[in-house]
This record gives C-alpha cells, sequence and structure tokens, in this order.
C-alpha cells in the first residue's frame, strides 16, 4: 500500500457519521473552526496510531486490545455519557470565553480519548489490513508513509467537516445554537448509552 492507498483508508475511516463528527460539528458552531479542526485533529491521531499497530503488525498489542474491548467500550461510553450531559446544560459561549475556561488542547485530547476507546476503529483497521496483501519487500518507510497517508486522508475530512460548518455558523444566532447544544447533547448520550449497552449485553 503506498500513501495515497492510506489517504483512501484514513478518509473511509473518519468519514461515517458518528459521536466525533457529532462533537466536532458542535464545537465548531459554538466555539468557531478552530475548535473543529483541533478536535479533528485529535481524531486523525488516533487513526494513527491504531493505523501503525494494524499496518506493522503488533499482532500481541492488537489482540490485547480487542480482547479488552468491552473495558475500552464502557470507558469510552461513560465518558460520551458525560459530554452529551454537558452539552445539554452548556450555554453557547464565545471563542474567547470558551478558552479561557477551556481551550484548545481539551478539544484535543478528549477527541483523541474517545477515538482510541472505540473499539470499532482498531477493528475497522484490524480489518482493512488483513483484506489486503503485503509485499514481503514492504520496508520500515513503506509503513510510515502509510500511516502518514492515513492521517492526512483523516484530517483532510475534519478540515472539509470545520469549513462546511463553520460557514452555516455565521447564519445562526444564540437561540439556534442552543438547540443544537441540546439536540447534540442527545445525540452524543445516546451514543453513550448504546455503547454501554453494547458494551455490557451483546459482546
Amino acid at each position: 500500500m503506498s500513501m495515497w492507498s492510506g489517504v483512501l483508508v484514513g478518509l473511509s475511516i473518519a468519514a461515517p457519521v458518528g459521536p466525533i463528527g457529532v462533537l466536532c460539528m458542535k464545537r465548531t458552531i459554538n466555539q468557531g473552526r478552530w475548535y473543529g479542526v483541533l478536535s479533528g485533529l485529535g481524531a486523525a491521531s488516533a487513526d494513527a496510531v491504531y493505523g501503525l499497530i494494524a499496518a506493522v503488525g503488533f499482532t500481541a498489542l492488537t489482540n490485547v486490545l480487542v480482547d479488552q474491548r468491552i473495558w475500552i467500550q464502557f470507558i469510552g461510553g461513560l465518558f460520551l455519557c458525560y459530554l452529551g450531559y454537558q452539552s445539554v446544560r452548556a450555554l453557547p459561549q464565545s471563542g474567547k470565553e470558551f478558552q479561557l475556561n477551556n481551550g484548545l488542547a481539551r478539544a484535543y485530547l478528549t477527541t483523541f480519548f474517545l477515538t482510541v476507546t472505540n473499539p470499532m476503529t482498531i477493528l475497522s483497521f484490524t480489518a482493512i489490513f488483513a483484506g489486503i496483501p503485503h509485499s514481503a519487500k514492504a520496508t520500515a518507510e513503506d509503513s510510515f508513509l502509510l500511516v502518514l497517508g492515513i492521517f492526512l486522508g483523516s484530517m483532510l475530512w475534519w478540515l472539509i467537516l470545520a469549513e462546511l460548518v463553520g460557514i452555516i455558523r455565521t447564519a445562526l444566532n444564540a437561540k439556534a445554537m442552543r438547540w443544537i447544544n441540546v439536540l447534540s447533547g442527545v445525540v452524543l448520550l445516546a451514543f453513550g448509552v448504546w455503547s454501554l449497552v453494547n458494551g455490557l449485553f451483546f459482546q
């Protein structure tokens, strides 16, 4: 696989709508494009980490992650419920207020954590790489370019999403932004509850 193949893998992993997408859109609308971009950067970084694990073939580590997926999913589900609750009760803030209270680092770290604790991420990468024949001549440089492509593909998606939502943001008033907070919070809570129930009863 080449770097461009990695870009396609990154896009295919990032593009489906899920809790990270909802969180990225909510932050872009409430705090501005940079918060959406940094949220996407956190998800892209986690995708790159899992892509590296799958590409290099760290079988033992992959097995540990898969074996512990119930606990990982449970932790991620609890965190999603917390973010959903915070979103429902939050009032729209200006970018300056949010920066004073939380900052861009939190936007990055929360989405990195959520993506890392999503078992579907590692399972998706494992399935993708298992279905692709690997060349015996593949080098460390090839693996690096592949993982770089995954990161760039994932980040490309988040940049596009943040830009599009940022354009929509200019047409919203405070009341509309408040409703978006509530609706996105409910969606995040739903994802969190589903993750908890799925982890506890359907594994």
